[in-house]
């Protein structure tokens, strides 16, 4: 009898030995990992400032949307044309919008942006969250950041550089909204969130 007590005994402890334990809880996803999987691409694109600084206007930007395109670069991910400092005038129309360089951009913005959107590609846009723009050649978006958010998205724009930390897109419907804090910024359009987030706000490309 206490031969089998015994045996019964040590069956029981082995079997506890060798039960495995029950699977931990998955842990929780990190934030942004769907942004973070291996392969994907970040923001990419051409900035007019680098080469060109203020000698800029809309046959360059249609020229380098078609070389983006031709090259194969669209292909291989760069999405954005992107137009940095001194594309508007020196003072803001009567309703208190950007008005687009009269010499420079006479076809305006938003036929810029169709013809950078028929190419398959998205267009950027500069501005400065103080009351001018680092060249000094236009006004900049201190307590204009709604109407000039809007004006973006009425033109197309899809991304927005310049300094700031706050982080806009717009709904589908057109509406702007905006989150984040720090100093007053802007955003893109074409009713999708904006290609920068308040980690890496006013990304340039």
């Amino acid at each position: 009898m206490r031969r089998l007590v015994g045996l019964a005994g040590a069956a029981f402890l082995t079997t506890a030995l060798f039960t495995a334990p029950a699977a931990a809880a998955a842990p929780a996803p990190a934030p942004f990992a769907a942004q973070q999987e291996a392969g994907a691409l970040p923001p990419m694109g051409w900035n007019s400032w680098n080469k060109f600084g203020c000698n800029i206007n809309e046959e360059l930007i249609r020229e380098t949307a078609d070389a983006i395109v031709a090259s194969g670069l669209r292909d291989a991910g760069y999405q954005y044309v992107n137009i940095d400092d001194c594309w508007a005038e020196q003072n803001r129309n009567a309703e208190g919008k950007f008005e687009p360089n009269h010499e420079r951009f006479p076809s305006g913005i938003k036929a810029l942006a169709d013809y950078v959107h028929a190419k398959g590609l998205k267009l950027g846009i500069y501005t400065s969250a103080g009351t001018q723009t680092c060249a000094k050649t236009m006004p900049g978006a201190l307590d204009h950041e709604d109407v000039d958010a809007q004006t973006f998205a009425d033109w197309g724009v899809d991304y927005s550089t310049g300094a700031g930390g706050r982080q806009l897109s717009t709904e589908p419907s057109g509406a702007v909204t905006c989150t984040g804090q720090n100093e007053p910024a802007l955003c893109g359009a074409s009713g999708e969130t904006a290609a920068f987030t308040a980690n890496d706000a006013y990304a340039r490309v």
